[in-house]
């Protein structure tokens, strides 16, 4: 069966709904009680970004839907592409509740240094602060323009271990910044940021195993 083509627009409906639902039921304020977090926030940045990173693993799994007949491969990439769509649109509708602007003039992944400080046992020195500025810092684990290409122009096996090879290291980075989000003084923010963690850790195991199973290894030889 043919993955649906109106998965994306599908996703601003959810969102659209959403916040319908939270104004209707007057827990738009309740949810914040500590007030709406500010547009230079953790909450907010951590929403905008992980919104522009969930997209492009919606994208890539709408991608591998197309180009394998694979049901553990489909499977997978139907997973994907639901769950973070749906994810998408609560950090959407969050936004739109705090009276926030999708797009923000802040650079990229600013908020990831914030989020970092607020964790427990989290200093300056630690690791995962290595090369954060006090800007932006390069969103992690996104597939470029050219590995974007090569999917779509792949078929068959070829595709599913191009897909696993770039979807692993995308969901770790959504993992380091789930756990940047975990910093965060908002209940609701802190359990998405755990959902993200634990699905994402758990399909990381899940397709390294399909890509020891289709005898590959999660970066190709040198030799290609």
């Amino acid at each position: 069966m043919r993955f649906p083509a109106v998965l994306w627009r599908r996703g601003v409906l959810v969102a659209v709904i959403a916040v319908l639902t939270l104004a209707v039921s007057g827990l738009g304020v309740r949810l914040w009680s500590a007030g709406p977090p500010g547009d230079e926030s953790l909450e907010a940045g951590f929403a905008r970004d992980m919104q522009a990173h969930h997209a492009q693993a919606v994208q890539m799994a709408l991608i591998v839907r197309d180009r394998t007949g694979d049901r553990e491969v489909r499977t997978l990439a139907y997973d994907i592409a639901t769950t973070q769509q749906q994810q998408i649109g609560q950090m959407y509708a969050w936004l739109d509740v705090w009276g926030l602007p999708q797009a923000s003039v802040e650079p990229r992944m600013a908020w990831m240094r914030q989020g970092h400080q607020n964790m427990p046992g989290m200093g300056q020195g630690s690791a995962q602060m290595s090369g954060m500025g006090q800007g932006s810092v390069q969103m992690p684990g996104m597939a470029t323009r050219e590995q974007l290409k090569q999917l779509e122009q792949a078929s068959g096996k070829e595709a599913e271990i191009l897909f696993l090879r770039l979807m692993i290291p995308h969901h770790q980075g959504g993992v380091q910044m789930a756990q940047a989000a975990q910093g965060s003084g908002q209940p609701q923010v802190r359990r998405m940021a755990g959902s993200i963690l634990a699905a994402q850790k758990a399909e990381i195991e899940l397709m390294r195993g399909m890509l020891a199973a289709r005898g590959a290894a999660e970066s190709p030889s040198p030799s290609g």
